[in-house]
């Protein structure tokens, strides 16, 4: 039964992390805008969009429900998920049983547009057919594959519906399959004129936009001359130069949104227990520590001198002035308590060794002089004391005094710095381990067929140019203490190496890479070449999703970040969630590459280590909506910068400490002619700062003051 607006559409999908976290479902809203388009809306009315875990029984309940309602049934209903070969996988089993006529020619118009993107198509096992009067089809449970797969027969679709709700077959084929193709928008003519123009259509660049240093000075912004609706769209990016991209199908996010996306789908911290050696240095804290010991454990003199009895209001007994015996000797590395002092005797106590019970003072060194010495001339005899005015409590530390027992000593979210002090305070009180949030392991990855190591001997011929990204990357993850492991180069090949490279290191499985990386980051390939083969790779072979992949900013469009599901290898009795694992695809060129890792990776992995729960960190950050990131400083400029009317820009600068007049002021590294267009990784060499250069006309001129992230130290002129 079609409703007033259009035929009855319905979508299930099947899957447990979905069926607990709806939030987390993109493919119910993928194939939503599908109904939803201009081309669509006409015939389908909105869907109705229901999840489910991957469960026979649930699934099979929402498809009855739906489709054995004589009166009220769905026209439509399409599934997403459980379509593999995975464990879980069981939606053609509970699907297959219930269909009265099956469909195989939509199974196969399926696969045949999936084997156009990928030979793992062969690996989908779709079922479609009628029951009662509504068609099911199941669709895999990527949003990207379940699109294509509705997208290939959605045009037939009508028809079948309105034939299985029971309408006249012989008045609807009366006027032949050209009329029914013309009605479908499928018409003979227009699938030539289509194939034609995909097979004309071969004039390309191939730039694959690596970092490709030229040595001329002067440098014109590449800008196209036809916009997007002048240019054929493809569906498949992947297919070849004849069908792939002209421009990107990436809506342009503000460096804002993608933060708040970067932030959003990062998973939160895990939670370890490690025990306290400089290690642990970089770390987070994930809980309040208390001390197990008091320090001082006992109380201490302060100064070097003698432990002494000095009467108080409520006793009595001698004054401290006079000459005293010297009873015993107390040194800070003894290892037990000294005797009890007895009236009218000292002790000799050096800094921070304990006082004898009974003492309650400590007289000075310099408040004393020598009176007389054993008979062998070694040691004090007698000491006199000079003066009448020593209190009790005088030079002694108490127990406790630096730090109680059991009171808190540091704080859920504190970092444990380089300089000690935590380390040290830990020590101190006794703690052997704390709990803290497990810092991410990163690997970096280059991709192209023109890179070469930077340390191959091998002179360079053709167009090959040396890796300078991976090394440079790699450098400043572990300068921010994280544990970065080199990926190599993996080759532009459709053969596949990227994606066996991603899968190693998600998996950790090979010798050379024995541990899993909770982030990948890559360089090169994001942008709009045949060969730029990331965004194809993460959605479809690795079934992930492509959050954003084009930023208004400047350098560092291209920058693309992704996450895609893991399954961990760790045992388990019971069906296991798949974790996300986040990618971070940033551009070829060197200085883009470098600036979106401070921008977009270093804010991700501040949350990963749980400085997102440390409120003081937060107060000084770049990202005023998650408080994470590079801090953020204000400079003058030292000259006129040209402003960019479109694009937000990071613009490379030494920030300086004047000691004149203890202002902050910021110079650019470009250089006259050149500027600092992105492929420049000299514009990097020197800088510790990336001024925030807002879209507008004209310049920022001198002595202006303008937003600046810190990445190094700051440097003092005069």
């Amino acid at each position: 039964m079609a409703s007033s607006t259009g035929l009855k559409p319905a979508i299930l999908i099947i899957s447990d992390t979905a069926s607990v976290n709806p939030e987390s479902d993109k493919t119910g809203p993928a194939l939503t805008e599908i109904f939803a388009s201009a081309q669509h809306s006409n015939t389908w009315a909105s869907p109705i969009v229901k999840i489910v875990s991957d469960d026979c029984n649930q699934i099979q309940s929402a498809l009855k429900e739906w489709a054995d309602d004589q009166n009220d049934y769905i026209n439509l209903i399409v599934t997403s998920g459980g379509t593999g070969f995975a464990v879980r996988d069981g939606t053609p089993e509970a699907v297959s049983p219930l269909i009265h006529r099956h469909a195989p020619g939509l199974v196969h118009g399926m696969i045949a547009a999936s084997l156009k993107v990928t030979p793992f198509a062969m690996m989908a096992r779709p079922v479609a057919g009628v029951r009662n009067k509504t068609l099911i089809l199941t669709l895999p449970g990527s949003p990207k594959g379940a699109k294509e797969n509705l997208e290939a027969v959605i045009s037939l679709l009508p028809h079948a519906c309105i034939q299985a709700a029971g309408a006249d077959s012989r008045t609807i084929h009366a006027k032949g399959v050209k009329k029914l193709e013309e009605d479908a928008g499928l018409t003979s003519t227009n699938n030539q004129t289509n194939i034609k123009g995909d097979d004309q259509n071969t004039g390309h660049s191939h730039h694959h936009h690596h970092h490709h240093h030229h040595n001329h000075l002067g440098h014109t912004v590449p800008k196209a001359h036809t916009s997007p609706s002048d240019r054929p769209q493809s569906n498949d990016p992947n297919a070849g130069p004849t069908r792939r991209y002209r421009s990107s199908p990436y809506p342009m996010l503000s460096v804002e949104e993608a933060l708040r996306i970067i932030v959003q789908e990062t998973p939160e911290p895990t939670v370890v227990e490690a025990p306290i050696t400089i290690d642990l240095v970089g770390s987070v804290l994930a809980e309040d520590v208390y001390a197990g010991e008091a320090v001082p454990a006992y109380r201490a003199s302060i100064v070097d001198g003698y432990a002494v009895i000095v009467p108080t209001e409520e006793t009595q007994g001698p004054r401290s002035k006079g000459i005293f015996p010297v009873a015993s000797v107390s040194h800070a590395q003894a290892t037990s308590m000294p005797p009890p002092l007895e009236h009218g005797t000292i002790a000799r106590i050096t800094t921070g060794a304990p006082l004898p019970p009974n003492a309650n003072a400590v007289v000075m060194v310099e408040d004393t002089i020598l009176a007389s010495t054993t008979p062998d001339g070694k040691e004090e005899a007698t000491v006199e004391i000079l003066t009448d005015d020593i209190k009790p409590g005088e030079n002694v530390r108490e127990a406790g005094s630096d730090v109680s027992r059991g009171s808190k000593i540091l704080s859920k979210g504190d970092l444990i710095s380089a300089v000690g002090g935590e380390i040290g305070l830990l020590a101190s009180t006794g703690t052997r381990n704390v709990k803290v949030f497990k810092k991410p392991i990163i690997g970096v990855m280059s991709t192209g067929d023109e890179l070469v190591s930077h340390d191959d001997p091998t002179p360079l011929h053709g167009g090959q140019i040396r890796d300078s990204n991976r090394p440079s990357l790699l450098s400043c993850l572990r300068s921010w203490g994280f544990d970065a492991v080199d990926l190599g180069i993996a080759r532009d090949t459709p053969a596949g190496e990227i994606e066996r490279g991603l899968r190693d290191a998600l998996r950790g499985l090979t010798p050379a890479q024995p541990t899993a990386v909770d982030i990948v980051i890559t360089t090169g390939g994001v942008s709009m070449g045949e060969l730029d083969l990331l965004k194809p790779t993460i959605e479809r072979a690795l079934g992930g999703t492509i959050h954003f992949g084009r930023v208004s900013m400047k350098p560092g469009k291209p920058a693309t970040f992704a996450t895609v599901p893991y399954k961990s290898s760790v045992s388990s009795t019971t069906q296991q969630e798949r974790e996300k694992r986040l990618i971070f695809s940033l551009p070829g060129n060197p200085a883009s590459a470098l600036v979106t890792l401070n921008l977009f990776v270093l804010p991700s992995l501040h949350k990963l280590m749980g400085l997102a729960s440390n409120d003081r960190q937060q107060q000084h950050q770049h990202n005023a909506t998650t408080g994470l990131g590079l801090p953020l400083i204000s400079a003058r400029l030292t000259h006129s910068i040209p402003l960019d009317p479109k694009r937000t820009e990071y613009h490379r600068a030494v920030v300086t400490a004047s000691r004149s007049d203890g202002l902050l002021y910021a110079t650019s590294t470009g250089i006259a002619g050149v500027g600092q267009r992105s492929s420049r990784v000299g514009s990097l060499a020197n800088s510790n700062a990336l001024l925030v250069l807002h879209p507008g006309k004209g310049v920022i001129k001198e002595n202006q003051s303008v937003e600046a992230l810190l990445m190094g130290s700051l440097v003092a002129t005069d």
